[in-house]
């Protein structure tokens, strides 16, 4: 029994951070249809700032505010001034941020060096808490809790504000939104700095977790793809729902069948391609 609920809640917790990974992917997808490589540097340079800023402040809640802010403009700065330029050209979009992506990955390893990095969070992040003879700990109970609330502000702004019903036009018909006077263009660099804002949330999370090192980028990035093909592009739900699978059948297949781990993990893509290329949530 305590390997079954050690494993669901393993595999819960890694479903959080596939999710603030990929839910911010599937927004771009949705919006603006770009391929966009460089979602993984996003995180990466999530991971590095929140590391810096940690030592610098001593403050985890502050390196990660900040780390996300920073990598939203970032994105901002990226969408506005390279995106633009190359808009509805998928192969030059794919190709561009797939140069970005290499750009960054080699900034961070000049400036922080090819040494992985664990991020220092709170103390009472290594420590545990027992429920009915379990024991959680405390520092994945945060990535859940972290989730779980940007999931209800994101789905409460999207489904419940007005700029909420402009990027759910913009989803399905961004010509025709245009026509009504919505400036598509901003609701687009918005979109893409949002996408990017809840990757650097999730590398300053994952480097808590898992730690950050050259290359996690593109180790990454394959995750949150499948999130967003899984899920339907532009469906926060649907990004939630592939998360959870996802998470579970990685943490259970490493467990009972380690061989085929990788298996386990992408079948379900492949099995949604087949028989719902929209995805579980996505809309033709």
């Amino acid at each position: 029994m305590e390997f079954w609920v050690n494993q669901a809640f393993n595999g819960v917790s890694y479903a959080a951070l596939l999710f603030l990974l990929g839910g911010g992917l599937t927004l771009i997808f949705g919006v603006m249809k770009v391929v966009n490589i460089a979602h993984g540097s996003f995180y990466l340079v999530g991971g590095y700032l929140g590391v810096a800023l940690v030592a610098a402040t001593g403050n985890f809640y502050v390196a990660l505010l900040a780390s996300a802010l920073v990598v939203a403009l970032g994105g901002a700065v990226l969408e506005r001034v390279f995106l633009r330029a190359v808009e509805g050209d998928d192969l030059r979009q794919m190709l561009l941020t797939m140069g970005i992506a290499l750009f960054v990955q080699d900034a961070c390893l000049l400036v922080w060096g090819g040494d992985p990095f664990n991020l220092r969070g709170p103390a009472y992040f290594s420590q545990s808490v027992k429920v009915a003879g379990f024991t959680f700990p405390i520092l994945r109970l945060f990535m859940i809790g972290s989730a779980g609330v940007l999931f209800a502000v994101l789905w409460w702004f999207q489904e419940r504000t007005r700029a909420g019903a402009m990027v759910r036009a913009a989803v399905d018909n961004a010509e025709m939104t245009e026509a009504l006077g919505i400036n598509v263009p901003i609701l687009r660099m918005a979109v893409f700095a949002l996408g990017a804002l809840l990757a650097g949330f999730a590398g300053v999370v994952g480097s808590a977790f898992m730690g950050i090192y050259p290359g996690l980028d593109f180790e990454i990035l394959p995750y949150a793809f499948v999130v967003v093909i899984v899920g339907g592009m532009g469906s926060l739900g649907g990004a939630l729902a592939a998360a959870l699978v996802l998470g579970l059948l990685d943490n259970f297949g490493k467990a009972l069948f380690p061989e085929i781990s990788y298996f386990t993990l992408f079948a379900p893509m492949g099995i949604v391609l087949a028989f719902r290329p929209t995805g579980l949530f996505g809309r033709a």
